[in-house]
């Protein structure tokens, strides 16, 4: 048997990494989004859901997330349900909708995190619509 020790405990920090993921992509102003993009995630980053994929880092990112919020304006990603991570990895739910209506949209979005505590990927699932 091998047992293998990772730099990265997410239990701890699974709710902070959820939030400040969310709130990048609820961020709307482009230069304060990047800003967030790069305390948020690492530089060769990559994001993949049953809609869209990108693996060009941050500005890729940047450009993704400005996307979807014209493709969705004025709808808003908030944390469902507690946030768990072990090792390197994190799991939250989430859903998508206008502030203080019922969301559009609910999902799930597994991460792995980084030894400097950054997102290095996003695997995200689309729970349900509506």
């Amino acid at each position: 048997m091998t047992v293998s020790h990772t730099s990265v405990n997410t239990a701890d920090t699974a709710a902070s990494i959820a939030s400040r993921y969310l709130a990048t992509w609820n961020e709307t102003d482009a230069a304060r989004r990047q800003t967030l993009i790069a305390e948020t995630f690492t530089s060769d980053a990559a994001y993949a859901d049953p809609m869209l994929a990108c693996d060009g880092g941050h500005e890729a990112i940047n450009a993704m997330i400005g996307a979807v919020q014209q493709q969705f304006a004025g709808l808003r990603f908030a944390l469902r349900a507690q946030q768990d991570g072990h090792h390197d990895v994190v799991r939250f739910s989430w859903s998508l909708g206008p502030p203080q209506d019922k969301p559009v949209a609910h999902g799930t979005d597994v991460v792995v995190v980084a030894a400097d505590g950054r997102i290095q990927r996003v695997t995200g699932f689309l729970d349900a619509q509506g």
